[in-house]
């Protein structure tokens, strides 16, 4: 068994030197829910662990320009419980609830989640959904990225060697606007997606929604962005036959392979069908933003008998 070098820095600089200076394979140790599963299997044999649990900014939780920073180590329970983010952005807390068991979710992170890169992870879609962005770190310098663009299959990412994700930064919520997270399990709990869907929409005063944003996981060979779906939404007051169009847009997108949790037609079916769910979350979320018209009240009642 290889030798396993151990490293807890506290702060960002000596972890950027650690990884950058090492020979053969490091990993970033965030929560290790993934990676100590991984390396027990046998499947990753890191050389160096960088664990960066001690670093103060991939840590914390703060509010940016009406928005908020979250660090690459927050803790998922820490998220879950923050108050104005959760208010904020209840369809990411959706997603990250699903992250296991409360045990798991009190050593988990969301950075982990999106660089362990698997394309049925829970808070991405949310993340993606939801516009959140990310702050890389390396020993030349900082960059920004989309996380639709961190993931490029199956436990691969667009990372250079020695680069590390510090943060997410969630953009100021638009007033009416909701976002949800669903997935289609076999189980209830403890289970990972056969189908994610993450929808993000802003209305105006009349009720027609005017942005949107689709993500769907577990459905190709990364997290997927549907801008086709998001259209189909876009310039409606997201009734039934914007939503039939939503639901085809999605399935349409998928490219999944065949699996024990679920073949490659069940997958595209029920991603339309996710899709559509999410999008009446957020849609009734959104609602409850806005003025109590008679003519909004009856698009509320009308979405949630569909």
């Amino acid at each position: 068994m290889r030798e396993l070098r151990y490293e807890a820095p506290k702060t960002l600089k000596a972890a950027l030197a650690l990884l950058s200076g090492a020979n053969g394979h490091a990993a970033v140790l965030a929560g290790g829910t993934d990676l100590l599963i991984q390396m027990r299997a046998g499947r990753v044999e890191p050389g160096l662990l960088v664990d960066i649990k001690n670093i103060p900014e991939l840590t914390s939780i703060v509010a940016e320009d009406g928005g908020f920073r979250v660090g690459a180590a927050v803790p998922c329970m820490e998220l879950v419980e923050h108050e104005a983010f959760a208010n904020a952005w209840p369809g990411v807390i959706d997603a990250v609830k699903l992250i296991g068991s409360i045990q798991v979710k009190g050593r988990a992170t969301v950075g982990g989640n999106l660089c362990n890169a698997s394309p049925a992870a829970d808070s991405v879609p949310a993340m993606i959904a939801a516009g959140a962005s990310v702050s890389i770190a390396g020993l030349n310098g900082g960059r920004e990225a989309r996380v639709e663009d961190i993931a490029t299959g199956p436990g691969e990412t667009s990372l250079a060697k020695g680069e590390i994700v510090t943060s997410f930064l969630l953009p100021r919520r638009p007033p009416r606007s909701g976002d949800a997270y669903l997935r289609f399990t076999p189980r209830s709990e403890m289970d990972i997606a056969v189908v994610g869907a993450g929808v993000n929409l802003t209305l105006d005063d009349n009720g027609t929604c005017t942005g949107a944003r689709v993500s769907l996981g577990a459905v190709a060979e990364r997290v997927l962005l549907v801008p086709e779906a998001a259209a189909a939404l876009i310039g409606t007051r997201v009734d039934d036959a914007a939503l039939k169009r939503l639901a085809a847009a999605a399935s349409a997108a998928c490219r999944p392979i065949d699996d024990k949790r679920g073949t490659r037609e069940f997958r595209i079916k029920v991603a339309g069908v996710m899709a559509r769910r999410a999008a009446e979350i957020a849609l009734a979320r959104s609602l409850s933003d806005l003025a109590p018209t008679n003519s909004l009240r009856k698009t509320a009642r009308k979405q949630k008998s569909i």
